[in-house]
Order: C-alpha cells, then sequence, then structure tokens
C-alpha cells in the first residue's frame, strides 16, 4: 500500500502546476521547443540516413562481398598460378543464398571473352561478356541510356537477349544514334542475340555485354569460373554475411576454405562509411540537445522560483510530519510533469517540423529525401527529456527539502 505522505506529495505537486498556469506553460516552452528541435533534427536526420544508405547500396559496392576461386597463390611474393583452380557453379550459389538469407542476396556471375559481331557488319569487335543470374541486382534501371532491363521471367528461361555498353553500341551503330541498336542482332561467338538496352557512357569497361546467366553457355567463348556476389541488406550487416559466407565455405570445401577461395571486400571504405555515419548521427543529436539544457535551465529557475514563494508551506508541511524526502519528491514530480508535457507536445510539434523540412527539400533540392521517425530517435527524445526533467529538478527539488522547519515558517 502506497505511503500516505508520498501520495499527499504527489497531489500537491500537481496542484501547484495547476495552480499556476502561465508560469507552467512558460517553464514547459523551452522543454517544447528543445524536444521539438532535437525530434526535427534527429527525424531529418534519419532521413538523410536512409537516402545515403539506398545511394551506397544501389550506386556503390561497399555492401557487397565477391566469392571467387584463388587463381594464384603467392611464394616469396611472387603469384604462382594453381593447377586446378576451384570451379564455382550456379549449385554453390543456389547453397550460399540459403546460408545467407537472414543478413544479404546472392547474385551468380560467370564472363567470357568472345568475338561480336553483326549481321550486316562482319568487322569483328572484341567485349567482356557477363551472364549474371539476377541482371536487376547489378543493374538499376537509371543505368540505361535505351532500351528496358531483361525482366526475372526472361533471366531465368535463359532468353538470347543482351545489354550492351555504349562504347560496343557505337561500334554497330553506323550513323544511326547509338540508342536506335535496340533492337538489332548481335552475333556473340557466333551465336545470336537481340540488343534490348544500351548503358549509359560513364559505366566502367569499354566493351562489354549482360545476358541471362542461362544464356551465356550457348554464346561460346573462353568461359571463366563463375563468382559468387553477395550483398548485405545494410552497411552493418556486411559482417554478419561474411561470417556466413566462411560457414558456407567451410562445410562446402573443408578447413582448407581459404586456400581455394578469396572473400573480397573493400574493408577500409566499409569503416569509413560506418564511422562517417556515426559521427553525422552523433553530432546532430550533440547539437540540439543545446535546445534541451536551455530548456533544463528554464525549469529550474521557476521551480527555485518556486521554492522562494512556498517557502511558509514547506516549513508547515515539514512540521507536520513530512520528511525530506517526501519534499523531494513533491519538486521532482513537478519537474518530471513539466518535462513529461513538454516533450509529448515537442514530439508532435517536431515530426510535423520535420515533414514539412523534408517536403521544402524535396521542393527546392529536388532532392528524394522524406522524414523518417525512428524507434531510437522516440526513445532518444523521452530519455533526453526526462534526464534533463531529474537533473535540472534535482537542486531546487534538494534545496526545498533542505529548509529547516522553524526557519520556512518564519520566513517572509
Amino acid at each position: 500500500m502506497p505511503n500516505p505522505l508520498f501520495t499527499t506529495s504527489i497531489s500537491v505537486g500537481f496542484e501547484t502546476l495547476r495552480a499556476n498556469p502561465l508560469r507552467t506553460i512558460l517553464s514547459t516552452l523551452g522543454i517544447v521547443i528543445g524536444v521539438a528541435a532535437l525530434v526535427a533534427v534527429l527525424s531529418v536526420g534519419d532521413g538523410m540516413e536512409r537516402l545515403a544508405r539506398d545511394q551506397i547500396g544501389r550506386t556503390t559496392d561497399l555492401q557487397r562481398l565477391s566469392v571467387a576461386p584463388r587463381t594464384v597463390r603467392i611464394v616469396d611474393r611472387t603469384p604462382i598460378p594453381i593447377a586446378n583452380p576451384t570451379e564455382l557453379t550456379l549449385a554453390d550459389g543456389l547453397a550460399l543464398r540459403g546460408t545467407v538469407a537472414g543478413v544479404g542476396t546472392v547474385n551468380v556471375m560467370r564472363s567470357a571473352a568472345v568475338i561480336v559481331t553483326a549481321q550486316h557488319d562482319t568487322t569483328p569487335h572484341a567485349a567482356r561478356l557477363n551472364g549474371v543470374l539476377d541482371i536487376g541486382a547489378v543493374l538499376p534501371d537509371s543505368l540505361l541510356l535505351g532500351g528496358r532491363p531483361i525482366t526475372k521471367s526472361e533471366a531465368a528461361a535463359g532468353a538470347p537477349l543482351v545489354i550492351i555498353s555504349y562504347q560496343l553500341a557505337r561500334d554497330f551503330s553506323g550513323a544511326r544514334p547509338v540508342t536506335e541498336v535496340v533492337g538489332d542482332t548481335l552475333l556473340f561467338a557466333g551465336e545470336a542475340r537481340r540488343v534490348v538496352g544500351v548503358l549509359t557512357a560513364n559505366i566502367a569497361g569499354d566493351r562489354q555485354a549482360i545476358m541471362p546467366f542461362a544464356a551465356l553457355p550457348a554464346a561460346g567463348g573462353a568461359t571463366r569460373s563463375a563468382r559468387l556476389l553477395v550483398t548485405a541488406f545494410t552497411v552493418e550487416g556486411v559482417a554478419q554475411a561474411r561470417q556466413a559466407i566462411e560457414t558456407w565455405a567451410a562445410s562446402r570445401f573443408g578447413a582448407s576454405w581459404n586456400d581455394r577461395i578469396s572473400i573480397l571486400s573493400d574493408e577500409s571504405r566499409l569503416a569509413q562509411v560506418r564511422k562517417a555515419l556515426f559521427i553525422f548521427k552523433l553530432f546532430m543529436g550533440a547539437l540540439m540537445s543545446v535546445s534541451l539544457v536551455v530548456g533544463g535551465l528554464g525549469i529550474m529557475n521557476v521551480l527555485l522560483s518556486s521554492v522562494i514563494e512556498r517557502t511558509r508551506e514547506i516549513g508547515i508541511r515539514k512540521a507536520s510530519g513530512a520528511a525530506q524526502r517526501h519534499i523531494l519528491w513533491q519538486f521532482l514530480c513537478e519537474s518530471v510533469a513539466i518535462t513529461g508535457v513538454g516533450s509529448l507536445i515537442g514530439l508532435i510539434l517536431g515530426v510535423g517540423s520535420a515533414f514539412l523540412i523534408t517536403a521544402i527539400m524535396r521542393h527546392m533540392a529536388q532532392a528524394p529525401i522524406q522524414a523518417w521517425l525512428s524507434v531510437s530517435t522516440v526513445l532518444v527524445a523521452i530519455g533526453a527529456s526526462a534526464a534533463v526533467g531529474l537533473a535540472f529538478g534535482l537542486y531546487p527539488a534538494m534545496r526545498a527539502a533542505r529548509l529547516s522547519p522553524i526557519d520556512a515558517i518564519h520566513h517572509e
């Protein structure tokens, strides 16, 4: 059963807040502004982080790990070719896909060097041909200058279709615009493939072509072993993806798997990205916490004034049997109540402000950014406001609790 003196302390604290609505509103205003600013900045920051992560995932290979057979071994700093290197197959890719299903996706790629000609132009051109299991994962629509992507159903069926680079398209376009090569039929090692898309000019590689994995063997050429491309869902998930790959490799090739295959990723750049994202959120949160400190100082000022005005009341309560902890609890309740109400109002205003800010950013800068309210932002806002209420309400509460009953009663 709760102590009646504690219950009385809480009720007296809330009665005081209701009895002085203007003072309560003014003291709450600082917390409202502080929490609103914190939530707005963190929500916009979360949206910017999501945009950055999306751009990293779509336009870079930082979240990608490449699993390839080892073709050389280093002896006295000299690469020595391995006589019978390991061959990775489509079955290996499908098996690895089940292992990393929770942390990433798996794609299979096989490359071949081929001679390309056209029905109307027999001039040979050498090109690097890539057969890809999931073409959409490595070739977003934004990289196409003209034409269309190869659909999943077409890729699964091994359709005789191909997407070629800008340079290769220019070799066969003649006097026509490069994009008019779409629809032409090119011969890859004598095998006909219809062009359905042309890549933009800034794609790495002078002459290359991409076609469904199932269609590559029929095109002939010096086909290399397949590579398995594992793409983690997040930047932080790359380490988990690597661990899953190592587990699969150990079960597939035994304890000496590291001598047979290599797992490649850009660890240094990955660490830089993780550090940059962390520093960004830390800086934004620290910057806006200044607003909360200002609000906390306002609460402290109001409570100190309240202690001075209610000195006689505190003396009477202590003379009636209230202990120091009861007075302390009363003033802490007032402080936490102010910050609690202020943080709730500030949370609503902050979210609204964040969506308004991102809408302006989309309109003014044409940036595809959306505000994002994460659970961590809500917890940080609530936790920070509660901490401010306790920290800045503690000194006035302790000052009130330590008043001498006799001196307090005789206070004018």
